[in-house]
Order: C-alpha cells, then sequence, then structure tokens
C-alpha cells in the first residue's frame, strides 16, 4: 500500500481509501417518517463544499433525523421511511446502484456521546474502519494513518505515549476527539457532526470547534448544534429548523451565518438565535 500526493491511500490492488477532493452535499425534497409519524416535509439544504453548514433550532424539529439521512443512517431504524435525493457531487447516494459501504466511507459521523470502542486500544480505535471495510494496510501505513488523524484530531500530542492503552480511558473531551479521528481515518469527503460538543466541558468544546476549523480546509462539515454562540463561532453557512404545532419539521431560512444572525429575514429566526424561544 502506498500513499499518493494527494493523501489518498492506494492498496496493493489498486483500493483507494477515500477521497481528499471536497465535496457538495445537496439533499433535494427529503421527507422523513417514522412510521405513520411525518417528521420532515420537503427538506431541500445545498451544504457548499469546504465549509462548515449548521443546523440549529428547537429539539424535535427534525435537525438529527436529517443528518441521519445525509449517510444512510435513518434506513437502520425498521419503522424509518425516507422520500426525496442526497446527491454528493450530483451523485445520489441512495441510487440502488450505489454501495452503502462507499456512502458510509465518504460520508461520516461524529455523535453526541462520544462512543469509542472500549475493548480496543487507542490505536486500534483509528484504524477500526479499516478493518470494517475490509481494507488490510500494512503495519507501517497504519502508524502513519494513526499519528496522523490524532493529529488531526488534536490528540496526537496528549495519547502518543499510551497508544495501546483502552480508548474508554480517555477523558469526554478526548474520547470524542478519538472519535473524529477514527472517522478521518477512512478518509471522509464528508464530516456530519451530531451536537459533538454537547456533554463536554468548555474547555473540550473549545478544543474540538479549533479542530473543526482546522478540518474543513479537507472535508466538508456539517454540524447540529444548540448552541447559539457555537454555531456562530465554527460554520459559515446555517439552516434553521422549526416544527410547530405538531407539523414535520423543515427549514424556516437558511443562509451565510453571520446574516443569519445579524439580518435575518424571519422574525422567528430573529426570535431564535436571540433566545426568545426554544
Amino acid at each position: 500500500m502506498s500513499q499518493t500526493e494527494a493523501g489518498q491511500y492506494v492498496t496493493a490492488d489498486d483500493t483507494m481509501i477515500g477521497g481528499s477532493r471536497l465535496a457538495t452535499l445537496d439533499a433535494r425534497e427529503i421527507t422523513a417518517w417514522f412510521g405513520n409519524h411525518m417528521v420532515l416535509d420537503r427538506v431541500s439544504l445545498t451544504m457548499t463544499a469546504g465549509e462548515v453548514t449548521s443546523l440549529i433550532g428547537p429539539s424535535g424539529c427534525g435537525k438529527s433525523t436529517f443528518l441521519r439521512i445525509l449517510n444512510r443512517m435513518h434506513q437502520l431504524i425498521p419503522s424509518a421511511a425516507m422520500a426525496g435525493e442526497v446527491l454528493l457531487d450530483g451523485v445520489d447516494i441512495y441510487d440502488p446502484s450505489q454501495r452503502l459501504t462507499q456512502a458510509r466511507r465518504d460520508i461520516g459521523m461524529v455523535f453526541q456521546k462520544p462512543n469509542p470502542f472500549p475493548a480496543m486500544s487507542i490505536y486500534e480505535n483509528v484504524i477500526a474502519g479499516l478493518k470494517l471495510t475490509g481494507i488490510k494496510v500494512g503495519r507501517h501505513v497504519k502508524d502513519a494513518l494513526v499519528e496522523e488523524c490524532l493529529t488531526k484530531a488534536g490528540l496526537w500530542r496528549e495519547v502518543r505515549d499510551r497508544l495501546r492503552q483502552p480508548g474508554g480511558a480517555l477523558s469526554g473531551g478526548q474520547q470524542q476527539r478519538l472519535c473524529i479521528a477514527r472517522s478521518l481515518a477512512v478518509r471522509p469527503r464528508v464530516l456530519l457532526m451530531d451536537e459533538p460538543c454537547s456533554a463536554l466541558d468548555p474547555t473540550s468544546t473549545r478544543v474540538i470547534e479549533e479542530t473543526i476549523g482546522e478540518l474543513v480546509r479537507e472535508v466538508t462539515i456539517v454540524i447540529v448544534t444548540h448552541n447559539m454562540q457555537q454555531a456562530r463561532r465554527v460554520s459559515q453557512q446555517c439552516a434553521f429548523f422549526l416544527a410547530e404545532q405538531g407539523t414535520p419539521g423543515y427549514i424556516v431560512e437558511h443562509g451565510a451565518t453571520e446574516v443569519m444572525f445579524t439580518d435575518p429575514q424571519d422574525p422567528r429566526t430573529s426570535d431564535y438565535v436571540n433566545g426568545r424561544f426554544g
């Protein structure tokens, strides 16, 4: 296995691990159900390559469901259904010709609660995605990949002398950064983050926000957050979701983050970002 100039890793059988080209994710007319209950109604949003898009809105308005639809996790729930398209650089990831494993490789996910594999070491956690996708690589490549991904996640200096210790023994903030490193190891083109700092202390939150600022140079990021200050700090684009009086969630307004916070077009957006409800 070798590394290309673009930062990709190529196995002996020419399998490419991920890609380095920034990707635009385009959701079109997304409608979602759990059983007979509609939770999203015709949501369309373009998440631009090389930018952070934040999804904001009160609890229960469909933000996390929308996020999970973006990499086909919604379909894992037996009662779940959806309609619409999710285009990764123009290719619908739900098209029957598209493999689920490829969608998960191209579009990674970091969850609200850190979820390192408890029986695995820090080192093994980082490369777990390679094993799950059946990619076999040499030891020296694994070593380089672990260092690279932990460095990008802002964790290398803290753990480089204890890579064989359990990932579950790290602090909450370190575990979340380990999960980010694990996601990066398969070279995703888009990284989805579902309230990644909600359970963390202010110091860990600051480190992860700084990590997001570094990562967006090479991966498109979509983040769900209830923290308005965080949305304003980390994102360039913002979408405000709302579900009113039992109706399905929809997007009230979306656009440049700074405009959304300083000069929104809809009074409900102004009320929400200024803390008057939600």
